[in-house]
């Protein structure tokens, strides 16, 4: 898995976040929120800054697995 930060920009629906990533700069990616985030009840919303794991495969898709503190 690449790991790199993003921000949020907006929520798609049923769990899926569009997150644009800092590194390439501007690239989107479609993420869903781990599994951990969920369990725990951890919120993501538009504007949160977060750490993503995007797959080698498709560069499109990932697993936003940490949300950041303002």
């Amino acid at each position: 898995m690449i790991e790199t930060s993003g921000v949020v920009e907006r929520e798609q629906g049923n769990g899926f976040y569009l997150v644009v990533l800092d590194q390439p700069p501007g690239h989107q990616c479609l993420c869903r929120a781990a599994g951990k985030l969920t369990k725990n009840k951890i919120k993501v919303l538009a504007g949160d800054k977060v750490t993503v794991e995007v797959s080698p495969y498709d560069l499109g898709r990932g697993r936003i697995t940490f949300r950041h503190r303002k």
